[in-house]
């Protein structure tokens, strides 16, 4: 592919090599250093005039410091002359805070978005937004992909008896997901109501639906302290489902998660490679990774010559 270049910060280098390697191309050379009060320094190590820039950057590990990285990437990229600068964030920081759910609540999202844009960023490439309104913060294109084929294809592989299963989601939020695999899985599905106290604790849980002598799939866009799904997998076997199951997409896996899940009765706990996964799997035998980057390097490829990337909402590239 001419005219193009792909550079990555730091936050995810082995799904930015699993890109370039899955297109046919190197990933361009770029240093990213701190001066002694912390301040994050950019130099590309190439010249980007007039190429179709993509820079590789997951909200994941210390995610300020990866936000800033990148927002000084796109900045010196556009100010070096590149005729179109992307920013491929598997998973989008902040998508957390996108709306004003309590008094003086800011939404971070927006911001991130509006910040992105000020940076220079032309276009977005992004996986399985916490809220699809997201979208809509910003005034430039952006491709929200699906996790969703390759959940389906890892369960129609990996899962035994996937046929007498059922498809929950851990909140009600998190519906229209669990009910769109459920109906290409064509099995039922289930929803588990929870009430918080409090932000990462949940005060009480209520299912609604039959998991008797099923295998039940929890699905869910990210798994962060891993209290709810956790909680719902307890829930879950007390209505009798024989095997429980986790899919997240994105596995940020803080505080306490890896202690949860191995206390936990899941048969595993499944991610994407959108965040690095490689010291939770050694920490935790029960994780398990999809790997992305075909359809992420798929998204580049076909954003770059200009083709429609909605084959990708329902299909794994090969």
């Amino acid at each position: 592919m001419p005219n193009i270049k792909i550079f990555s910060g730091n936050s995810n280098l082995d799904l930015a090599k699993k890109i370039c390697e899955r297109l046919g191309h190197e990933l361009g050379k770029v240093v990213t250093n701190k001066f002694s009060n912390r301040e994050t320094c950019v130099e590309i190590g190439e010249s980007v005039r007039g190429e179709d820039v993509y820079i590789i950057q997951t909200g994941s590990g210390e995610v300020n410091d990866m936000l800033m990285e990148l927002l000084i990437m796109i900045s010196a990229c556009k100010t070096a002359s590149a005729a179109r600068v992307t920013a491929v964030m598997p998973c989008f920081p902040y998508a957390r805070q996108d709306k004003k759910d309590k008094s003086r609540a800011p939404i971070s999202a927006k911001l991130v978005a509006n910040m992105l844009s000020v940076a220079g960023a032309d276009h977005i490439i992004t996986m399985d937004l916490h809220a699809s309104q997201i979208q809509g913060f910003f005034d430039i294109p952006v491709d929200n992909l699906y996790a969703e084929p390759a959940v389906i294809k890892w369960i129609m592989e990996n899962v035994a008896g996937w046929q007498d299963s059922v498809i929950v989601s851990p909140d009600a939020g998190g519906a229209k997901r669990v009910t769109s695999v459920a109906e290409r899985l064509k099995v039922e599905f289930a929803l588990i109501h929870k009430e918080r106290k409090k932000a990462n604790e949940v005060d009480r849980m209520v299912l609604v639906g039959d998991v008797k002598d099923k295998v039940a799939i929890l699905v869910d866009d990210m798994a962060d302290t891993c209290g709810t799904i956790c909680h719902a997998a307890e829930k879950l076997q007390e209505a009798g489902a024989s095997r429980v199951y986790a899919i997240c997409v994105h596995g940020i896996l803080s505080g306490a998660a890896i202690d949860r899940i191995n206390r936990s009765i899941f048969e595993a706990v499944v991610v994407t490679n959108t965040i690095s996964q490689e010291n939770n799997m050694r920490n935790c035998s029960k994780i398990q990774c999809i790997d992305v980057s075909m359809m992420l390097g798929e998204a580049i490829r076909r954003t770059h010559n200009g083709e429609s990337v909605s084959y990708l909402f329902s299909h794994v590239p090969l």
